[in-house]
C-alpha cells in the first residue's frame, strides 16, 4: 500500500524528516524545495508504513488505494512527479534513511544566557521562529500581536471549508503556555508602545507581520463602491475584528473575481458552496447568514494569462471541480485556451482543466440558471464602470474589448507588505531589507515571512524562512553583535500593562478558545468565532485574569 500528498498539502517537510526510506520530494536539501506547489511520494519507493500520514500536520496524506474520487488525481499528480527524473540519492544502507532538520544550526554556546526575544506577530511565520527559540535555545520570548487573540493568517486567512489545513494551528498553540513565553495579545507595536521601547526590553526583535496590503488594479472605477479586495472579503467570512459585519453587500447575481490564485478559487468557491455545508465550518455567523440569503449565482474569474500560467495550484483547481452543485466552466473565447489544455503535458498545470466543460458564456446579459464559476483566461480588466457602485467591468481580449455585466468586483491580485515602523522600507517589493533575516541598518532587529521574502510561499515556507532568520539571529547573538538591552524584560510586562489595559495573556486567550469551542459545540461546529475585539476582550476578562493586570 502506498501513499500519496493530497491537496493541504502545507509543504513544512515534517513528513520528509520522518520517512524511512527518503520517498517524498523535494527535500529541504534539494533545490527545488519551495518552488513546488505541494510534496510528492514515490510511489515505486514508498513502503507504506504511515509515518508521514501520523506526521503530517495538515492531514494530506493518505492510503492511495483509500483516496475518495475527488482526490484520486492526486495519485497521478504525485507519480507524474517522478517520471523521467534521476534518483535523488541513494538511502544510508541497503532500505532506511532518516533525513536531518533542514540545513540551518540553530545552535548557542551551552554557557550562554538565555536570550530575551520579542516576536512581533502569531501568524505560522512568527510561530515557526517561536518553535525554533524554544527546542533549539533556551530563550525567553515574548509574543505580540496587535489583534487580541492569536493565530494570523490560520485564523483569518485560510478558507473555513479547509479545516485540516488550520490543524498546523495546533502544532503552535502548544507554545502560547510554554514556560518560556509571555503572551500579549492586543498590543501594536508603532501605537501603544514603540519599536524603540520594545527594542530596550530585549535583545533581539523578530518582525513576523506579514502584507497587510493588496496590490491595486490601477484602472479607472476600482474605488467604487461594490469593489473590494479579496483580502477584505476573507477577513469579512473569516471573522476578522477588523471586518465589518454588514460590509459585503451579496445582491449581484454575478461576481467577478480579478485574478486566478488561490485566494481567487477561495472566494469564488465560498461565494457558491453550499451555505448548509459552510454551517458544519467555523465561518463567521454574519458571513453564514448572508450567503444564505446571497443571489450570486455566477463568479467569473478573470486571467490576463493562459491556464498554462494560471496561479492557481493544481490540488486548489482540483476541489474546484468537485464543487457540489456548482459547475465549473473554462469560456472558450480565445483559441489559445483550447491549445493550451489539450497539448499539456501530464505535469503542467493546463491537464487538470481536460474535461472540465468549455463553451462561451453570455456575461453581458444576467447569469443564465443554475450556479457556475467561469475561468476566463487572456482577459484584462481595462475600467471598472457605475455611477454610484460597480456595474460593469470593461476587459480587453483578443478579439477586443467586452463588457462583463457585474454588481460586485474583488481584486485578487496579491497582498502587499506596509511599512513597519521604526524599520526601512522597499516601496518596491513591499519588503524590508535585509540580509539572511537581519534588518539592514538596524542591529537586533530581525524579519521573517512575508515581510521578509514578498506574499510568496504557503504556511510551510515559513519554516525555512524562519530557521534562516533565527540562524542569523543566533550567530549575531555569539558575535556579540547583539545589542545590550537597556531594561529588564520583566519590566516589559509592566510597561505593557500601562500602555493598554486590554491586553490578553495565555489564560486570556484559553478563555477564548473554550468560549468559541463551546459555542460551537451547541451547533455541531468545531467553533463558532468571537468576530469584535470587544467580544474577545470581554471573554479573556472573564478567565480571572486572561487580561493583564
Amino acid at each position: 500500500m502506498t501513499y500519496a500528498i493530497t491537496q493541504t498539502c502545507c509543504t513544512d517537510a515534517t513528513c520528509v524528516a520522518v520517512c524511512p526510506v527518503n520517498c517524498i520530494h523535494p527535500t529541504p536539501q534539494e533545490r527545488a524545495f519551495g518552488s513546488t506547489e505541494m510534496l510528492h511520494i514515490d510511489p515505486t519507493t514508498c513502503i507504506g508504513c504511515g509515518a508521514c500520514a501520523d506526521a503530517c500536520p495538515v492531514d494530506a496524506i493518505f492510503p492511495v488505494d483509500g483516496l475518495p474520487a475527488a482526490q484520486r488525481e492526486y495519485a497521478e499528480i504525485n507519480s507524474a512527479y517522478y517520471e523521467g527524473k534521476a534518483p535523488e540519492g541513494e538511502p544510508d544502507g541497503p532500505n532506511f534513511h532518516v533525513w536531518d532538520e533542514p540545513s540551518f544550526p540553530r545552535v548557542l554556546p551551552s554557557d550562554f544566557a538565555p536570550l530575551k526575544v520579542a516576536v512581533v506577530g502569531t501568524g505560522p511565520a512568527g510561530m515557526y521562529a517561536v518553535q525554533d527559540l524554544l527546542l533549539h535555545t533556551s530563550a525567553e520570548v515574548t509574543l505580540i500581536d496587535r489583534l487580541p487573540v492569536a493565530g494570523g493568517l490560520i485564523r483569518h486567512g485560510v478558507a473555513p471549508d479547509h479545516p485540516a489545513t488550520k490543524k498546523v494551528g495546533e502544532t503552535f498553540a502548544r507554545f502560547h503556555t510554554h514556560p518560556r513565553v509571555r503572551m500579549h495579545l492586543g498590543l501594536e507595536v508603532g501605537a501603544d508602545i514603540t519599536p524603540q521601547e520594545l527594542a530596550a526590553y530585549h535583545d533581539a526583535v523578530i518582525y513576523a507581520v506579514g502584507a497587510a496590503a493588496d496590490r491595486t488594479l490601477d484602472v479607472p472605477g476600482e474605488h467604487l463602491p461594490g469593489t473590494i479586495s479579496a483580502r477584505s472579503f476573507v477577513a469579512w467570512y473569516n471573522a476578522h475584528p477588523d471586518a465589518a459585519p454588514d460590509g459585503i453587500d451579496l445582491s449581484a447575481e454575478r461576481v467577478v473575481v480579478v485574478g486566478n490564485g488561490n485566494v481567487a478559487l477561495d472566494v469564488a468557491r465560498i461565494l457558491l458552496a453550499d451555505p448548509d455545508g459552510l454551517a458544519r465550518t467555523d465561518i463567521a455567523d454574519h458571513a453564514l447568514a448572508a450567503l444564505r440569503t446571497s443571489k450570486v449565482r455566477e463568479v467569473v474569474l478573470l486571467g490576463r494569462r493562459g491556464p498554462e500560467d494560471a496561479a492557481y495550484t493544481a490540488s486548489e483547481l482540483i476541489a474546484l471541480k468537485h464543487l457540489p452543485g456548482v459547475e465549473l466552466i473554462v469560456d472558450d473565447h480565445d483559441p489559445r485556451i483550447a491549445a493550451a489544455i489539450d497539448e499539456a503535458g501530464p505535469k503542467d498545470k493546463a491537464a487538470v482543466l481536460r474535461g472540465v466543460t468549455r463553451g462561451r458564456t453570455n456575461v453581458a446579459e444576467q447569469p443564465a440558471p443554475g450556479r457556475r464559476i467561469v475561468l476566463r483566461f487572456h482577459c484584462t480588466p481595462l475600467e471598472v464602470r457605475g455611477q454610484d457602485g460597480a456595474e460593469a467591468v470593461r476587459v480587453s481580449e483578443a478579439s477586443g474589448e467586452r463588457t462583463i455585466r457585474t454588481g460586485l468586483v474583488l481584486r485578487a491580485i496579491g497582498y502587499r507588505g506596509v511599512p513597519v515602523a521604526g524599520l526601512p522600507f522597499d516601496a518596491a517589493t513591499g519588503t524590508v531589507p535585509h540580509e539572511g533575516g537581519r534588518v539592514t541598518g538596524r542591529p537586533g532587529t530581525y524579519v521573517v515571512g512575508w515581510i521578509k521574502r514578498g506574499p510568496s510561499g504557503g504556511i510551510g515556507a515559513n519554516r525555512t524562512c524562519a530557521a534562516e532568520t533565527v540562524t542569523t539571529l543566533l550567530a549575531d547573538a555569539v558575535a556579540g553583535a547583539l545589542p545590550a538591552p537597556e531594561r529588564a524584560q520583566k519590566a516589559f510586562h509592566r510597561l505593557a500593562r500601562r500602555r493598554n489595559s486590554k491586553v490578553v495573556d495565555a489564560r486570556g486567550l484559553a478563555a477564548i478558545e473554550r468560549a468559541e469551542v463551546t459555542r460551537g459545540e451547541r451547533d455541531g461546529r468545531p467553533r463558532v468565532k468571537l468576530a469584535t475585539v470587544d467580544e474577545l476582550v470581554s471573554t479573556a476578562r472573564g478567565s480571572r485574569g486572561g487580561v493583564l493586570r
